[in-house]
């Protein structure tokens, strides 16, 4: 059975199913190019209001596949260069998706599986979820992303235990953390991210599109920048269409409905 990425729809939220069975959902170059592939399509569908990432069966993602990575130490060292290329363009990808992306984590989200559950905008976990960084057992060191987004989301000391000791974290303290949005019974992971899916679609998506670049470049910015860019992002959605169709809703106390 080959690694895949399942893309179905569900109304106006585009779901992507990480299908490795086989191999516990592992991540490999197939799925990466895919994701990309399906971002950038879903960028520009006015169909697609959200994307949700889950995993096939009673997991998220297992991480990288390690026979395959057996193998590369075969390889040129470009070979896996090259791999790990794929993944942070889909990394980035997410990141920088205009749209929300929300990740419907049951089971294990393991190294890299983590690394892309930490990409997503919104983290739903069921309570018996787990996150692992198990790179340091295996004399290896983190891709993704991981580095990055833990060290600016977590104290320094929480994130050598998860990155040098490996340490597993359940979905409950993630919760506490602040660095998981919602907690499910299990299995109803992926039913609670659609919820939350379709009530971000009903949502202006230029100004969750605003939003979601504001995020992106504040912690790089200086404060007059972000100001600016705050300044600038209001006016351009002030005088869009659905600023108008929102406060004159908000005003006769309807349901507004945006293009």
């Amino acid at each position: 059975m080959t690694a895949e990425l399942k893309s179905t729809s569900n109304g106006r939220t585009m779901v992507l199913t990480l299908s490795n069975p086989e191999h516990r959902n592992a991540l490999g170059p197939e799925m990466y190019a895919a994701g990309v592939e399906a971002l950038s399509v879903a960028e520009s569908s006015s169909d697609v209001g959200s994307v949700v990432i889950t995993g096939e069966g009673t997991l998220f993602s297992a991480g990288g596949n390690l026979q395959r990575l057996q193998a590369n130490r075969q390889q040129a060292p470009e070979v896996q260069a090259q791999s790990i290329e794929g993944l942070h363009s889909w990394i980035e990808a997410i990141r920088t998706f205009p749209k929300p992306v929300i990740a419907a984590v049951e089971g294990a989200a393991a190294g890299a599986g983590f690394s892309l559950a930490l990409a997503c905008d919104f983290i739903v976990a069921a309570e018996d979820a787990f996150f692992v960084m198990a790179y340091s057992n295996i004399a290896l060191s983190p891709d993704g992303g991981a580095s990055w987004s833990l060290s600016r989301s977590l104290p320094r000391q929480l994130v050598s235990a998860l990155l040098m000791a490996g340490e597993r974290i359940g979905a409950p303290r993630l919760h506490e953390l602040a660095l998981v949005n919602r907690i499910t019974p299990s299995g109803k992971a992926l039913e609670e991210a659609l919820a939350l899916a379709e009530t971000l679609n009903a949502r202006a998506p230029n100004a969750l599109a605003s939003i979601k670049e504001l995020m992106n470049d504040a912690p790089e910015a200086t404060l007059s920048r972000q100001l600016a860019s705050e300044r600038d992002q209001f006016v351009k959605n002030l005088h869009h269409p659905n600023a108008g169709i929102g406060i004159a809703a908000f005003l006769a106390k309807q349901t507004p409905r945006y293009e």
